[in-house]
């Protein structure tokens, strides 16, 4: 048995995801099933190729992973199963949410599900509820044997996953510019894509302070100077800093208190973060 892991934007308030267990336990009792989250906000695929790459280089090889956000169901969207170069397999539609595990991880195969042979029984005529029918039912028969990757279905070529548009993070003298590609949901930290090791290129170091500049398009929404720290006990309550995420890229944040609230801060390409030392007025 493969731990099987389920992420949707389903939430907990009805029976949805409820009814992914009983599928997946009507196939095999035996199984260990996880939940990633289910709070995804709703559609967002963005939010849930984030979720995926956050989270999967802590689960053992051949872990099963589910991810349902699809705002897509009933469309001609393709419905696959990648195997990564670290040995996951991700269950889901094709509609960009490998996006992240692309560009961080690498996909080493990629097969389409064969709908006829892996789809819950009785289920031909629904069309709105793939993650019952299709996803958490092809997912726990990868993960309890009952298939190997070989009776997903058909290959297919990895360069024709969809991609999420991305902006890379870039050097621009001693500052670097990046995008708020997510944010820390319940404490309101932004997370951005600028790693570490680009940002210790400005000659930055822990204790000083940084230049922020956020904005949205070209509206700037926040400009101020900052502390780079390396933990919030660093700074007062209710203090900004920078510092280095769990996935060792530069994040903001307001020690107990959300800096996407008191801001009104937003994720994605739109929203551009440039970051240098501060040297001064």
């Amino acid at each position: 048995m493969k731990p099987l892991v389920f992420q949707t934007d389903f939430g907990l308030v009805d029976g949805a995801v409820s009814a992914m267990y009983g599928v997946a336990y009507c196939v095999s009792p035996e199984l260990k099933i996880h939940d990633l989250t289910h709070d995804i906000t709703p559609y967002s695929v963005w939010e849930a190729s984030y979720r995926l790459i956050q989270t999967i280089s802590y689960w053992p090889e051949e872990t099963v992973f589910v991810s349902v956000v699809d705002p897509g169901v009933g469309s001609d969207r393709k419905s696959v199963v990648a195997k990564t170069n670290s040995g996951k397999y991700i269950v889901t539609p094709d509609n960009g949410t490998l996006t992240h595990i692309i560009r961080l991880d690498g996909i080493r195969e990629v097969r389409e599900i064969d709908e006829r042979v892996n789809r819950l029984p009785n289920s031909g005529e629904s069309y709105t509820f793939y993650g019952r029918d299709v996803y958490a039912y092809t997912g726990a028969r990868l993960a309890s044997g009952a298939i190997d990757f070989d009776g997903v279905g058909p290959k297919l070529d990895p360069a024709s996953l969809v991609r999420l548009p991305i902006t890379e993070p870039v050097l621009e003298g001693r500052a670097v510019r990046g995008t708020i590609d997510v944010l820390d949901v319940r404490f309101g930290s932004l997370w951005t894509n600028i790693p570490r090791e680009l940002f210790l290129k400005t000659g930055a170091q822990y204790g000083e302070k940084l230049s922020i500049t956020i904005q949205n398009d070209t509206r700037t929404v926040y400009r101020n100077i900052i502390t780079f720290a390396r933990s919030f006990a660093e700074v007062y309550v209710g203090e900004a800093l920078a510092y280095v995420n769990s996935l060792d890229c530069m994040a903001v944040a307001i020690n107990q208190g959300s800096f996407a609230r008191a801001y009104n801060i937003g994720t994605g390409n739109s929203w551009q973060i440039r970051i240098e030392p501060f040297r001064g007025f």
